[in-house]
């Protein structure tokens, strides 16, 4: 009974690959035919869809990982939508790294989804079909395995962003969204041209393809291939908010609606996860006279990020601004720590992936609150004398020795409203997740690549590399960053709260709060299951820097017999290969 259950999920379960790009596709789709007075209906179906798509990413991800040892992807990992082989026809690919992607990117968007409920979905037309749609995209991106559908799932992805961004009212907004389009549209020009000039010279789009085909290219065709890469890189950088390719994100990200800004947290983390896919499969050791190749380019351009954002985080006086540098000091530290090509330091990297997007995200949807609680506030209501009788003399003057703050008015007795107590903890965590400190999983994150850059051989790293005066300018800006950001953010703790006696008591829902704290929650469930998620996190390295395992599964996935036709007789016709 047991084996032939499991048999059952083994058949069934590539067959799933599909469902987190199908369920959000029909169910925006579905939207659309709506009147939007049905607002309801819609925000059920978008909550629904969601989480639908959580738990099947789960599924999926504790799927991958139970197959085997760290191979990366097998076979059970490839679905053939067309049931054409690769590399002629379309092929998705499920390992570790796409599973995790899942897991965190509708993690993100079920709690901004949730937050939206309170008013952000009424301020415009179309906010949840293009929601579900931007999920599509998202999804599509993870799990595709050739470059054409990775370009149409991210322009699946920017066109619901456009009217996302969008969303609401204001001229800020409209500046903003403006920018970010006329950004994106460059970048997508970039990514068709270096697609082409790949296609070009290799003759394929299959990403596993393309991997076992550059080590064979002509010396006299290198340099093309290297140009096409090149342009290709660019397009994913501008997209990960590299330096100078950021200019647009901060006034974009600040200008959203706190939903969205929380759900484009991973917006710039797609860029991130194509960079490191890619750059890993095609210029792999294994890649010949092109292997390695842009490492130091990627090296270098993540310091300058890193170094940028930091400094925009300590200039920065509005909090939404504050969350936009954050991402962009995330997107620097993961670009430099990637160049570096180090398993365990990869690994290291994607655990501060996944703190460094659940903190930002978090950071975007505790703004809204705490400005908003910061503009409409009003006086605090007077305390009765009786609260303070304890602490008072019969002639009404307080006993001596105890604590006055700087308008004469007790301190000890006065009790801390929870609404206040709530923005005020969430904000401490989401400080101590942006700079670093413990005990929450930033702190864990930074310090396993500061251990990685320092003493790689310490930690049983094969053919671990002498520290190099880059190693050690990458360590002093990762310990700068933390510092930089937490000046930053105290001293807008200190603006917002601690200076705030003379406002009201803000009204908190619990629609509002709930998803703050499934975010702050995460990251410390992510920091007390700090071991597992790293013993997870170095195979998916591992797979990434070796990715034989991957090549493999995809090409030698075979489509599946027509169960009507039968069987044919010899091997089935393919297309004929360009040259």
């Amino acid at each position: 009974m047991t084996s032939g259950w499991r048999a059952w999920v083994d058949a069934a379960m590539p067959h799933l690959v599909v469902v987190p790009i199908l369920l959000p596709m029909l169910s925006g789709a579905c939207m659309l035919l709506m009147n939007e007075e049905r607002r309801r209906t819609k925000l059920g179906i978008n909550l629904l869809s969601t989480l639908t798509c959580l738990v099947l990413a789960i599924v999926l991800l504790r799927w991958v990982d139970g197959q085997g040892g760290p191979g990366g992807v097998a076979s059970f990992g490839i679905y053939l939508p067309g049931n054409w082989q690769a590399p002629y026809g379309i092929a998705l690919a499920i390992d570790r790294l796409s599973a995790l992607m899942l897991v965190l990117a509708n993690l993100v968007a079920l709690c901004a989804a949730l937050f939206s409920v309170t008013r952000w979905h009424r301020a415009g037309v179309h906010f949840h079909p293009l929601f579900q749609f931007q999920l599509m995209g998202l999804a599509g991106a993870f799990l595709t395995a050739d470059l054409f559908n990775l370009f149409v799932f991210f322009e699946i992805m920017l066109a619901a962003s456009y009217g996302l961004l969008l969303h609401g009212s204001g001229r800020a907004r409209v500046r903003a969204g403006l920018h970010y389009i006329a950004i994106n549209l460059a970048a997508s020009s970039l990514f068709l041209v270096g697609t082409s000039m790949l296609y070009g010279v290799t003759g394929t789009l299959n990403m596993a393809d393309l991997a076992r085909v550059i080590p064979q290219v002509a010396d006299a065709d290198r340099g093309l291939l290297h140009a096409g890469a090149a342009i290709l890189a660019v397009a994913f950088l501008a997209k990960a908010a590299a330096w100078p390719l950021n200019f647009w994100l901060v006034p974009a990200y600040a200008a959203a609606t706190a939903p969205v800004g929380a759900l484009f947290a991973i917006m710039s983390k797609v860029g991130i996860y194509t960079v490191l896919r890619l750059w890993t499969l095609f210029f792999s050791a294994d890649a010949g006279a092109s292997a390695f190749f842009g490492e130091t380019w990627l090296v270098d351009i993540g310091l300058c990020t890193l170094a940028f954002g930091s400094i925009g985080m300590l200039a920065s006086q509005r909090l939404g601004n504050l969350a936009g540098y954050g991402v962009i000091v995330s997107s620097g530290t993961l670009l430099a720590a990637i160049g570096f090509r180090q398993d365990l330091l990869t690994a290291s990297a994607l655990y501060y992936l996944l703190s460094s997007t659940l903190a930002a995200s978090a950071m975007f949807l505790l703004v809204d609150l705490v400005e908003r609680w910061r503009n409409h506030g009003a006086t605090i209501a007077p305390h009765e004398r009786a609260d303070h009788a304890p602490f008072l003399t019969p002639d009404l003057k307080p006993v001596e020795g105890i604590n006055l703050d700087e308008e004469e008015a007790l301190l000890i007795g006065r009790a801390i409203p929870a609404a206040i107590a709530f923005l005020g903890l969430a904000f401490i965590c989401c400080t101590l997740l942006i700079a670093g400190l413990p005990p929450l999983s930033g702190f864990i994150g930074k310090f396993a690549m500061l251990s990685a850059l320092i003493n790689p051989a310490g930690l049983g790293a094969a053919d671990a590399p002498v520290p190099t005066p880059l190693h050690w300018t990458f360590v002093a800006l990762l310990i700068l960053s933390g510092l930089l950001g937490l000046i930053a953010l105290s001293r807008a703790g200190i603006r917002h709260f601690w200076s705030a006696a003379d406002r009201g008591i803000p009204r908190l829902r619990v629609a509002e709060g709930l998803p703050i704290a499934v975010l702050v929650g995460a990251t410390m469930l992510l920091a007390v299951q700090g071991g597992k998620a790293m013993r997870y996190l170095e195979d998916t390295a591992t797979a990434l820097h070796r990715p034989a395992g991957y090549i493999d599964a995809v090409l030698s996935a075979r489509p599946r017999p027509n169960p009507v036709a039968g069987p044919t007789v010899g091997p089935s016709p393919q297309p004929e290969r360009l040259p």
